[in-house]
């Protein structure tokens, strides 16, 4: 019989103690959890705790401004630890690294090395000379492959029943607000037959909801098989065995086909749970963000969703306060969202970021306006938000088991369809003798602002 991964894992010898803290989206969430397999399999051990590790790794978000304020966090963190003896070194990877290179290690010399998004790969190569006293280098960028590296044999750090699955790699999109290309490079389609084999270790490992993660996920096959497959790739993820739930993150309005509809609404595991980023929905601002849809194409969209997936949510994000926004192009914004009723919606101020084109457009907006604006098109989403939950009260669903509440007895956090990990509410179930990873029939009972209360049945 060949040797589980587990079983490698158990058979090497210990060359270190690491800790590991991962930052941002589930993209780089399954880099991290690549990282965290070949460092296992290489003899590195994971501890909880990097006081008193040989290193620590910061896996960091460098997306926007708020999310690298959090790494910048960790990484002081980490660098205090160090400076006082606590920790012999911390290595940095990710989209932070990669955005900012060397400027990083001038910045905060304590650093030990840099490990670029594409530079994942050779982890072991540079904790091996971390852990060995060499210095000689203390950067590894690679340019973006043309072919997206493996995501198989990680050390998944999510829950054993759910996992995020990448399908693809960078993004041709040039949103002026956004820098995803920059640190990602241009999008970069996994074979078909890699995403299917990848989806079966991940099954025969006990998941049970795979998440559907890329930055551009309807755009899947355009670059390499000169038309996109989205629609056929879901219709062979449809048939792996052992999973129960298959969820679709981050699907661009554009290339949704109809053939993608039909995919989505005639599978068997494909949750009716779509989540489409649409950023605004005024034409100036669309052009302005160069996002290359207008409101009526979105509409027709939208409308055709909710015709062909019965019971179909919707989650999808905005940007308030982008550079040039006037009152009026707001406020279609907030009719729009209080008449299309999106199930689940999330909004971000605009962030300003320097080496994107939208920081060189005019008319930048003061701070608070963005988040003034921010909070009324979240006061109109939250009403829209509690309606949907109120009408779920007295309704039967399934319920897939994330954890145990601490401390009471019989009383569990899980999901429904409508609720993507980490990001949507959650359903608080109350059973005897349940487990994570089962999936439970449910009553909802109550709900308590954007989570439902229920009892399993």
């Amino acid at each position: 019989m060949a040797a589980t991964f587990t079983d490698n894992i158990q058979q090497a010898k210990s060359k270190g103690r690491y800790a590991f803290v991962s930052l941002g989206c589930p993209k780089n969430l399954v880099d991290s959890e690549r990282m965290l397999g070949m460092l296992q399999l290489d003899g590195y051990e994971l501890v909880d705790d990097p006081q008193g590790a040989d290193f620590a790794i910061v896996n960091t978000c460098g997306f926007i401004e708020q999310a690298r304020t959090e790494s910048f966090a960790v990484i002081d963190e980490m660098l205090d630890l160090k400076s006082r003896g606590d920790l012999r070194g911390v290595i940095v990877s990710g989209c932070l690294a990669e955005r900012q290179k060397e400027d990083l290690l001038v910045d905060r010399p304590g650093i030990d090395s840099l490990v670029g998004v594409f530079g994942r790969e050779e982890v072991t190569k540079v904790a091996d000379r971390l852990v060995g006293g060499l210095e000689e280098q203390r950067a590894i960028f690679q340019p973006a492959p043309t072919h997206p590296l493996p995501d198989t044999s990680r050390l998944r750090i999510t829950p054993k029943h759910f996992a995020f699955l990448k399908i693809s790699e960078g993004c041709d999109r040039l949103c002026t607000f956004c820098a995803i290309p920059k640190m990602r490079g241009k999008h970069a389609t996994k074979p078909m037959e890699e995403v299917i084999a990848e989806a079966k270790e991940l099954a025969a490992d006990g998941v049970r909801e795979l998440v559907v993660v890329a930055q551009d996920t309807t755009y899947y096959g355009k670059d390499l098989y000169g038309e996109t497959r989205l629609a056929e790739l879901l219709g062979q993820l449809d048939q792996v065995e052992g999973l129960d739930w298959i969820r679709l993150m981050y699907l661009y309005p554009m290339y949704f086909t109809d053939d993608v509809i039909d995919a989505i609404a005639n599978s068997k595991r494909i949750v009716p749970y779509l989540d489409m980023p649409l950023q605004h929905i005024n034409d100036t601002m669309l052009k302005r963000m160069q996002r290359r849809v207008n409101r009526a194409d979105t509409e027709t969209l939208l409308k055709k969703l909710r015709e062909r997936v019965p019971n179909l949510v919707m989650r999808t994000t905005f940007i308030t306060g982008f550079p040039g926004e006037t009152d009026e192009q707001f406020e279609e914004l907030v009719e729009f969202v209080a008449e299309q009723r999106f199930e689940r919606l999330g909004v971000f101020t605009y962030s300003y970021e320097p080496d994107t084109p939208a920081a060189k457009l005019p008319d930048h907006l003061p701070e608070e306006v963005k988040e003034e604006r921010r909070e009324r098109l979240m006061a109109v989403q939250q009403e829209i938000a509690f309606e949907w939950n109120a009408a779920q009260m007295g309704q039967q669903m399934e319920v897939i088991i994330d954890r145990a509440v601490p401390g009471e007895q019989g009383a569990w956090i899980g999901r429904s369809y409508a609720d993507a990990p980490d990001v949507d509410g959650v359903v608080y179930v109350t059973g005897e003798n349940l487990q994570p990873g089962q999936i439970v029939p449910c009553e909802v009972v109550a709900s308590q602002e954007y989570d439902l209360i229920a009892v399993a049945v």
